[in-house]
């Protein structure tokens, strides 16, 4: 159950921060935009992307056997 509450978190998290991104773009202010998603993307590299990757690779040895 806490991995559910610690995904979603994370989900919402995300686009909440990419929807004022684009607010900010909206609004003019292209040094928030380019910031805000170098630094989103650095927390999905650094933070999801391997949990991801192990989750690929743990369905990819489900599927084969």
């Amino acid at each position: 159950m806490l991995d559910w509450i610690f995904s979603f978190f994370h989900l919402f998290a995300l686009l909440a921060i990419f929807v004022y991104a684009v607010y900010s773009l909206i609004q003019g202010d292209v040094s928030r935009f380019i910031m805000l998603l170098v630094l989103l993307g650095a927390w999905y590299f650094f933070m999801l992307h391997p949990a991801v990757k192990k989750e690929i690779e743990r369905k990819k040895k489900k599927k084969k056997t």
